[in-house]
């Protein structure tokens, strides 16, 4: 990230990634059932590919700006790490949210759905809730030692897993609190009763700090030897 850019050229970028990334989440989910038949196993393939697209091209154009986190999960961590401050953290995931809740009712607005929506869709219970622990514990993990040894492939990295994951989880990995209060503004296909959401984001905010203890062992430099 440019020590040129503002901070608030930086909150802006942040946004309008987290924003657009709610927009394909919630979007490709709404055309993947309309175009599935009732199929969903395609409809879940089709939501993935297009989040993994859509992520790819959101963190390649938006790091340079503002690290493009576009998940309090990983702001959170990168605040651990001593990368933001706390006000900087609050900030960006204030942004992180907010422009997600938008980019929920952009995604309604494309298809001409209601505008305010209350999800209906449970996903409660705890092989789920553990599945978000897995998949937010491997997103942090892998931006973590990314970040180190191979900072220009973050982009393919993380629309890779989250790709993966989608399949490899219970819970289709939403493995990021922004997007799972945005989903339970949404109820369609990729959509989460707000009952349930809570614990999605309790099991999401508990992997990232799981992730971030075992990367910061990992990085940890070796003490010289006497």
């Amino acid at each position: 990230m440019s020590a040129t850019v503002t901070l608030g050229r930086r909150l802006a970028a942040e946004a309008l990634g987290s924003g657009l990334l709610a927009a394909a989440v919630i979007g490709s989910g709404v055309m993947a059932q309309r175009l599935a038949g009732g199929n969903q196993a395609v409809a879940l393939l089709a939501n993935a590919l297009a989040t993994m697209a859509a992520l790819y091209v959101l963190v390649a154009v938006f790091t340079p700006l503002g690290g493009a986190h576009f998940n309090p999960a990983v702001t959170l961590a990168l605040r651990r790490a001593g990368g933001l401050s706390a006000r900087e953290a609050a900030l960006y995931i204030s942004a992180q949210v907010a422009a997600m809740a938008l980019g929920a009712l952009l995604a309604h607005a494309m298809f001409g759905l209601p505008l305010l929506q209350v999800a209906q869709n449970s996903r409660a219970g705890r092989p789920l809730l553990l599945a978000e622990f897995v998949a937010t514990f491997g997103l942090v993990l892998a931006i973590m030692l990314a970040a180190r040894f191979a900072p220009q492939r973050i982009p393919a990295l993380v629309a890779c897993w989250i790709g993966a994951a989608y399949w490899f989880t219970a819970s289709t990995a939403f493995a990021n609190p922004a997007i799972t209060v945005a989903r339970a503004l949404s109820d369609t296909f990729a959509g989460i009763a707000p009952a349930d959401a809570p614990g999605f984001i309790a099991a999401q905010l508990a992997g990232a700090l799981a992730a971030s203890m075992v990367g910061n062992w990992l990085l940890r430099p070796a003490a010289a030897p006497r």
